[in-house]
């Protein structure tokens, strides 16, 4: 079949959302990938090393499943020349992925592992672009259940002709206005080739169908190839928000990454949960935005914006994959990223909306802002609304959450409280609860069952 025959199918109606069997990929990924904490310094012992830790530390029984190699992990030698298979590393892993894939699935985990949508992964490694079908057979047989499929280095062929305007700060220097791309060519390629310039300035949706661009059908490619295998497989598309993938990817993947990569700066944080606070409505069972793995334990964040990070990110149902040594963190990290009360709204079973921010705070509603992101967020769950007040400022701040403000939440009720960093019952609250919060800090509140 040729590519624009490919093409032109890709274009028909999709379906409203990749369902996978027994509920794979339902609810956002709970897991750990080794490129935050490793980059291409990536090998057996520290796969095992993790997921050893999520056992004895208690990230399995809080309900991370995941264990997954990025990067690097196999030979840069190039694919066997008869069954033109991905050959793993022999000294970096030394039982093959399939016997590190056994490990992990003995600790009773979930092994994940990674490519690319091109001809190199963005480590210069073999990828799978033209070889879909073998890669996922090749996966599907060493007992993978997540892939996490990047968009590095496609061959000119496959480029679009033109690319979205994308909000994220980081894939361009170009004026905006409220995110919104104010010229018509993207200062740098996103691919090493010659430039594309934006289709429309508009974002985040700016009406284009780029369900029928290449960038899609590359991603889409490998979702039927995994598809048609016999082991059911997580699919996660790294594509850096390139095309609008909110508008797309939930009926090709369960998870899109909406921006650029993560750094475990402040103000790189602040720009991907500016760019997501946005992007809200995209996001459902089977489907959400990935703003990109959790920074908890690495750089030098404080605890205040640790706190932060994780609770907007899981407030968001972000698949919540840590990207650190688990053995270095310290017990404040470990009881942020186990907090009970952020996972069972992560988890949430009977609600697949993420919180959405209610009110900017500083900045008029809907202000697109990467220093001073929307400040209070609200979601609905099986156990009462769950309300995050956010405080970006160097100093500390009062909020409040005034109910006649929160969606959930009646204007004149009263309700139990409950904060769920501490767990403390804060009784019975009317109309209102205000906190103090110190710099960079997030209050997270559980408003229970009406009271008097």
């Amino acid at each position: 079949m040729s590519r624009a025959t490919i093409l032109a199918l890709s274009a028909l109606p999709a379906v409203l959302g990749l369902e996978l069997p027994g509920g794979v990929g339902r609810l956002p990924a709970l897991g750990w990938n080794s490129w935050n904490a490793y980059g291409c310094d990536i090998d057996q012992a520290k796969i095992m090393q993790a997921a050893n830790a999520v056992v004895s530390m208690g990230f399995k029984d809080a309900g991370y499943t995941y264990v997954n190699s990025d990067d690097c992990w196999s030979s840069l030698n190039g694919r066997d020349p008869t069954t033109h298979q991905l050959v793993p590393n022999a000294t970096k892993f030394p039982s093959g992925i399939k016997g590190v894939a056994d490990q992990v699935h003995g600790l009773g985990l979930k092994f994940g592992i990674y490519s690319s949508a091109g001809t190199m992964t963005c480590g210069h490694y073999p990828a799978s672009l033209g070889y879909e079908m073998v890669d996922a057979q090749t996966f599907a047989s060493w007992g993978v259940d997540y892939l996490k499929y990047d968009n590095c280095f496609p061959s000119e062929e496959w480029i679009d002709d033109c690319f979205a305007c994308n909000g994220d700060p980081s894939f361009d220097s170009i004026g905006k206005v409220n995110g919104s791309c104010t010229n018509s060519t993207p200062e740098t390629g996103y691919y090493s080739v010659p430039e594309r310039p934006f289709c429309a300035l508009e974002w985040p949706v700016d009406g284009i169908n780029y369900t029928a661009k290449y960038t899609a059908l590359r991603f889409r490619i490998m979702e039927n190839a995994l598809l048609a295998q016999n082991r059911t497989i997580l699919y996660s598309l790294c594509e850096w928000g390139v095309d609008e993938p909110w508008t797309w990817a939930n009926a090709t993947g369960n998870s899109w990454r909406m921006s650029n990569d993560i750094n475990p700066s402040w103000s790189r944080i602040l720009q991907i949960l500016n760019v997501n606070s946005f992007l809200g409505e995209y996001t459902n069972f089977y489907g959400r935005n990935d703003p990109d793995m959790l920074e908890v334990g690495n750089g030098n964040l404080t605890v205040e914006e640790e706190r932060s990070h994780f609770a907007l990110w899981a407030m968001m149902k972000a698949p919540l994959i840590m990207g650190t040594d688990l053995t270095k963190l310290n017990s404040s990290q470990v009881a942020i990223l186990q907090n009970k009360y952020l996972l069972a709204f992560n988890q949430d079973s009977m609600v697949g909306e993420p919180a959405m921010p209610y009110k900017w705070g500083v900045n008029a509603d809907y202000t697109f802002n990467s220093t001073f992101p929307a400040m209070y967020w609200s979601g609905a769950s099986s156990n009462g609304t769950m309300v995050a007040m956010f405080n970006p400022f160097n100093q500390t701040q009062t909020m409040t959450a005034l109910y006649s403000e929160i969606p959930e939440l009646d204007a004149g009720g009263c309700y139990d409280v409950v904060d769920a960093w501490t767990g403390d019952d804060m009784g019975c609250k009317e109309n209102s609860v205000n906190v103090t919060l110190a710099a960079h800090d997030t209050a997270v509140l559980l408003f229970g069952a009406k009271c008097t």
